[in-house]
């Protein structure tokens, strides 16, 4: 389904001021939007109309009646959502107990793992397993948090014997990633997607020959737009939660994703390599 408050934040990075002024508007008061005229709205956030008018055609919508609704239907799904948590609203205030904290971080890890899987290009991400079980190596690189990621890709293919390499830093990234071809496979998360190590890691697995791979949060961002594919996580920051942390979550459950499609397609072959890997280490236990 649809998510039209999620679609609004994703977009907002690369709208224009008058625009963007809507979308932070709706984002924080999805309740008033609905029940507000294109009059009304326009003056409680201070542009003209034609702005309003200009941003629902920008995600999507011909008329304000029809993004009205669609605001309206989005306000109440979240409503729901945070029913069955127990909880009156998400964000998390400084004089919440213990227990709230917790439940509230689960119910926003939770909502990063749904959307992000409710939201994929399950033919992109076909391809992609394709590409990677067919690669001769995969070069996968982040920074910050999508470092984690990366490490936690590269462990899962070395398991079942797949020359899967991650550097800790851009300029390792970049020698290593100027040694690909087109038998090769790039993949580069970043939350943002505008990072500019990122972008130019990239760039480098795209000038050698390789297949390269964006995982980001945000569709229309710089690195999706250069990758030959394209992942969408989908991860929203609050006030307590950074980037950081909500991206950190959708991006290992892509990686799950990814790692359970490609065991699944070549099941015969890595089940001795599981079971050798698993040998391996059976004796550092107590």
């Amino acid at each position: 389904m649809r998510d039209l408050l999620t679609e609004i934040s994703q977009a907002k990075p690369g709208m224009r001021p008058a625009q963007s002024k809507v979308a932070e508007y709706v984002l924080r008061n999805p309740g008033s939007t609905a029940s507000s005229t294109i009059a009304e709205l326009a003056k409680t956030i201070g542009i003209s109309t034609a702005s309003i008018v200009r941003f629902c055609d920008e995600i999507g919508y011909s008329s304000f009646t029809d993004f009205r609704l669609a605001v309206s239907v989005a306000s109440e799904q979240r409503r729901a959502a945070r029913k069955t948590f127990s909880i009156d609203k998400d964000e998390i205030d400084p004089n919440d107990s213990m227990q709230e904290v917790v439940v509230k971080t689960v119910f926003h890890e939770v909502e990063a793992i749904q959307q992000t899987g409710s939201s994929l290009d399950f033919a992109t991400l076909e391809k992609i397993v394709n590409l990677i079980t067919k690669a001769r190596r995969i070069e996968i690189f982040g920074l910050g948090s999508s470092y984690l990621a990366t490490q936690d890709l590269r462990q899962k293919l070395h398991r079942i014997g797949m020359f899967a390499f991650e550097a800790p830093d851009n300029h390792q990234a970049i020698t290593s990633s100027a040694l690909m071809d087109k038998r090769d496979v790039g993949i580069v998360f970043s939350h943002s997607g505008e990072t500019p190590e990122s972008l130019e890691v990239l760039r480098v697995m795209k000038n050698s020959g390789a297949k390269t791979v964006a995982i980001t949060n945000f569709p229309n961002s710089p690195i999706a737009q250069i990758a030959d594919f394209k992942l969408i996580t989908v991860a929203k920051e609050t006030r307590y939660r950074s980037g950081a942390m909500s991206s950190r979550i959708a991006q290992l459950a892509l990686v799950d994703f990814l790692f359970v499609r490609i065991m699944q397609l070549r099941l015969e072959s890595v089940g001795s390599l599981l079971e050798r890997t698993y040998k391996a280490v059976r004796g550092d236990r107590l």
